[in-house]
């Protein structure tokens, strides 16, 4: 393309992006709706419904202008011959404002009925989950059979619980020698038993049966002596699918507080340093009739603690010329408003605000609407109740919130290879707490039976953060399932009227200290704390990014992570952010990191496609920046490059291919259950994959070997030299015969995913090198930081 070409398409965009500037209100969620005249909605905290919807925009550009607006983009990204296909969370208003700027809508994906229905969804099992454990079960054992043939010596049990199949509530098998959990079997919706079929060393003379709920059975073992079953290979027998329903984070908790109580020598909680704000927010209300009229009020205490209920009454005071006058009792205010020479009313929404601040500041504050001058005259309003406008039932605690990680490990003192996962930085994100919990109970409720499970328990220190953001989270149950953010309100007076309260919050994810907003990168906000990737007041202000930092920080044996987020079916890594003024990345691992991040991605990517054959796209696999977009602020990021952690982003929910259409569609963020029970199972698969690579790294102890192409020689031309070596391995170098040390030139990457990048020699030179994998292990036990010379040698000479 001619830079006349480039010149003038740039023109045209930066043309239709300050079209759009100039309205930008249109481009924040919410925040357009009844800007002016804040009576229209009812006051009652209501406003437009938010959809979930696929767009088709011309390029890349266009798609990072959107972020750099503040329109609410989510992990989804897909190149078509017409243009770039992304997801948007927007109102109708604001969808019709994209639209008009050449935004092309394709599908709505979700709306708000689709919200409801999930949630009528997850009330329904719960509330046939919570009738089952109301009391102590009975267990029934059905068989309880031990036969040997040529193959071993295997126990068979069939039993069942009064309270069904219900995931909090397992079922245990003891025996002299050994312990197991069954697996629950459901067939159409309806619960059949539990069973268990392990291999064994003895015949049990008998085996008890436990539940969680209490339920307990003890019978003989019998002697199986019939047809042959065929058993199964020796070790496994593998529990999985323990969820089944959407769990908020009180419930995700409560789990794994209840597991860990159940393995005391396999796990245990790690309470985080740093509470959360908490699910609560100050009560308010909006008092008048058009913005110029209206006075916002809000409590000074959160509603949960007071402010709730608090009343505010405008009267017209009796007479000619009477006073503004402001009374204030602990559970309400009264305003008399001034009167003029014919009794009417002539208080302006500023002075209002005045004499409630001074007359009442230590109940409420007060404010113009939306930084309105405020000259317009306050109509009487009878008495208003403030709200925190929250409805989430009494058993959701207001409180901060103490955010845990479960530790998992048979050995945890540090000494054994950690590995972090952690889920729901983003609050609409539900599948993903599911991936964390389900990954739990498989690593405890395997250990004693599944060989494969042992090994990593034995030799892995596993940390499970299940939800990073609580608060947002919760509100995202029981208020406004878009929720994105925390529900911490950085806005300040002017901006945090109620019609606002979706659009309050900081991005987690945008929040780190790496590559961050503030220093310049792209993929966040700093200055619109309306932005669905508002970055916050500055890098880590809010708890729960320093929660992850702090976890990070204070183990410092943990040398691999995961950052569960979904949707979208990507699967990436570092560097997650660029400047977007020449597209300066953040810097990129050398070309042997880059090999392992690729080899142990394939691992774990074969495990995803294990369950149900879910294929995560190469083009979808790589770093951020290569496959989506710049995050600028990401927590991957900054534990890569503060702390030489291993960390990667699954974006779990890849797309459904319909063959009726011959495309390939969103899931969205909260898909049916039964497809966001697939996707936790098969992403709980990765997980554990993550694990066996970090097994792997733990035992590997054999140094890696390097390979030069072409071989020292005399040559005619200039070369280019390229090393190979048996392993993902990082290769330091020099050219002027001096001895190789980690602070040497290191093999870089070529280009955006490309390969090592080639060594030009034009001149004679010596080549000395050595190479170092990711477990630090060194070529030949050569020391770079001792006197040794087994490094590698070659002399290339060019005549």
């Amino acid at each position: 393309m001619s830079s006349d070409t480039t010149s003038s398409r740039r023109s045209r965009l930066t043309s239709w992006w300050l079209s759009a500037a100039l309205g930008a209100s249109l481009l924040w969620p919410g925040s357009a709706v009844h800007a002016d005249n804040p009576a229209a909605a009812g006051l009652a905290l209501t406003a437009e419904d938010p959809m979930l919807v696929t767009v088709l925009v011309q390029d890349r550009d266009a798609v990072d202008r959107l972020l750099e607006q503040g329109v609410d983009v989510e992990h989804r990204l897909k190149a078509t011959a017409a243009g770039y296909e992304i997801d948007l969370v927007v109102t109708p208003t604001e969808l019709a404002a994209l639209e008009k700027r050449g935004v092309r809508l394709l599908h709505k994906l979700f709306t708000k009925s689709d919200w409801e229905a999930r949630i009528a969804e997850r009330n329904r099992v719960l509330q046939a989950e919570n009738a089952a454990i109301l009391s102590v079960d009975e267990i029934t054992v059905l068989r309880a059979d031990f036969f040997t043939n040529a193959s071993g010596s295997f126990l068979y049990v069939e039993a069942k619980s009064s309270a069904g199949n219900v995931p909090t509530n397992p079922l245990k098998a003891t025996w002299a020698g050994g312990e197991a959990t069954l697996s629950g079997w459901n067939d159409s919706g309806q619960y059949m038993y539990h069973y268990l079929f392990v291999p064994v060393t003895e015949r049990p003379g008998e085996i008890t049966i436990t539940s969680a709920l209490g339920g307990t059975t003890t019978v003989p073992v019998n002697d199986w002596v019939g047809e042959d079953i065929k058993p199964p290979k020796p070790d496994k027998h593998y529990v999985s699918d323990f969820i089944t329903h959407y769990m908020n984070p009180t419930e995700v908790y409560d789990r794994i507080e209840s597991l860990a109580a159940e393995y005391p020598g396999l796990a245990e909680i790690i309470e985080l340093p740093n509470l959360t704000n908490g699910y609560r927010r100050h009560a308010q209300a909006v008092l008048g009739n058009g913005a110029s009229s209206s006075v916002v009020v809000t409590s000074t205490a959160y509603g949960s603690e007071g402010g709730n209920g608090l009343a505010v009454e405008l009267l017209v005071s009796a007479g000619a010329d009477a006073p503004l006058t402001v009374k204030a009792d602990s559970r309400k205010i009264t305003v008399h408003l001034a009167t003029d020479a014919s009794g009417a009313a002539s208080s302006t929404a500023a002075q209002v605000v005045a004499a409630l601040n001074e007359k009442a500041g230590h109940l409420v504050a007060a404010t113009t609407y939306r930084g309105n001058a405020g000259a317009g005259l306050v109509a009487p309003t009878g008495a208003v109740t403030l709200s925190d406008g929250l409805k989430a039932p009494s058993n959701i605690s207001r409180d901060p919130f103490q955010v845990r990680a479960i530790r998992i490990g048979k050995h945890r003192d540090g000494s054994k290879t950690g590995v972090m996962a952690y889920s729901q930085e983003h609050a609409r994100e539900w599948v993903t707490p599911l991936v964390a919990v389900e990954t739990a109970e498989r690593l405890l409720r395997n250990y004693g039976h599944d060989g494969e499970t042992k090994k990593l328990v034995d030799n892995l220190d596993i940390f499970i953060i299940p939800s990073v953001n609580p608060d947002g989270a919760h509100y995202s149950f029981f208020d406004y399932n878009m929720q994105r953010k925390n529900m911490t309100n950085h806005c300040g007076p002017a901006a945090s009227d109620p019609l606002l309260r979706n659009n309050w919050g900081v991005d987690i994810n945008r929040n780190y200290r790496v590559g961050s907003v503030f220093d310049g990168y792209a993929g966040a906000s700093a200055t619109n704390c309306q932005s669905g990737t508002y970055a916050g007041p500055e890098e880590l202000s809010e708890p729960e990014s320093q929660n992850v930092v702090w976890l990070a920080d204070h183990f410092t044996n943990i040398k691999f992570a995961m950052n569960v987020h979904s949707y979208g079916g990507f699967f990436m890594w570092p560097p997650g952010a660029y400047k977007a003024s020449g597209r300066q990345s953040l810097p990129r691992p050398t070309a042997g990191e880059e090999a392992f991040f690729w080899a142990a991605s394939e691992r774990i990517l074969d495990e995803i496609k294990e369950h149900r054959g879910t294929v995560i796209f190469p083009g979808y696999t790589g770093p951020v920046i290569d496959v989506l977009y710049s995050a600028a602020g990401n927590s991957a990021d900054d534990l890569w490059y503060n702390r030489g952690i291993y960390g990667w982003d699954f974006e779990v929910g890849a797309d459904l291919y319909d063959p009726a259409t011959g495309t390939w569609r969103a899931v969205g963020f909260q898909p049916p259950f039964a497809e966001g029970h697939q996707e936790a199972l098969e992403f709980s698969n990765g997980l554990i994959g993550l694990l066996d690579v970090a097994y792997a790294y733990g035992k590997d102890r054999q140094p890696p070997k390097s390979t030069l192409a072409p071989e020292a020689g005399t040559y005619t031309d200039a070369v280019d030299l390229q090393f190979e070596t048996s392993e993902p391995a990082t290769v330091y170098y020099t050219l002027d015969g001096s001895r190789p040390t980690f602070t040497s030139e290191k093999v870089k990457l070529a280009g955006t995913r490309e390969g090592a990048a080639p060594i030009r020699i034009d001149r004679s030179a010596t080549v000395n090198w050595f190479s170092v994998d990711p477990s630090g292990n060194v070529e030949g036990n050569y020391n770079p930081s001792g006197n040794g010379k087994n490094y590698n040698t070659a002399t290339i000479t060019i005549q």
